[in-house]
């Protein structure tokens, strides 16, 4: 039986077939793991596939200081929990906009500008990295303050203030085109 830091070594390395061998042993045991947290069957698939497609375009980088099992199931999990709370964020979003047009009765157009930016917004998200969309979103969503993020995700300030950053400067990008 081969090591798991034998298999991260060869993944790093390119080899496509142990790979599609990793893919195969553990893709429905962690799609029935993302299950018991997302409730949905093609969600908890998209996930799991999301993960192995990120996992061989960035193989060079890839790190198994524990089990690869452990690796995987832990990488499920943090996604789960990443897609449960930009939902409760697109929710909140929603109960917003719904009270606002209540209170305001705003133009059509001003509400479809709105909903459209919502989404390029939540889209813009969705393409940072993991952490740094979790640090934009509990800074700009929640309130949090940086010191309060460091310390709710276990890193420095500097880590948040780097990725707090990244993030605006994409937001920048994105929305000026």
């Amino acid at each position: 039986m081969i090591r798991d830091t034998e298999i991260a070594r060869r993944i790093r390395n390119g080899d496509a077939g142990q790979f599609e061998s990793l893919f195969r042993s553990s893709y429905v045991s962690l799609v029935r793991y993302a299950r018991t947290m997302i409730k949905d069957h093609d969600t908890a698939e998209e996930i799991v596939q999301d993960l192995f497609f990120r996992l061989w375009q960035d193989k060079e980088n890839l790190k198994i200081e524990s089990s690869l099992n452990g690796y995987l199931f832990r990488s499920v999990h943090n996604r789960c929990l990443h897609f449960i709370e930009h939902n409760r964020v697109i929710a909140r979003h929603a109960e917003e906009i719904s009270y606002n047009q209540s209170e305001n009765q705003e133009s059509p157009s001003d509400i479809l500008n709105y909903k459209e930016l919502q989404e390029k917004i939540a889209r813009i998200i969705e393409k940072l990295p993991e952490r740094c969309g979790k640090i934009f979103t509990m800074s700009r969503f929640e309130g949090l303050k940086y010191n309060e993020i460091a310390e709710k995700l276990s890193v420095s300030v500097k880590t948040v203030e780097a990725n707090m950053g990244k993030a605006l400067k994409e937001f920048r990008k994105e929305l000026t085109q």
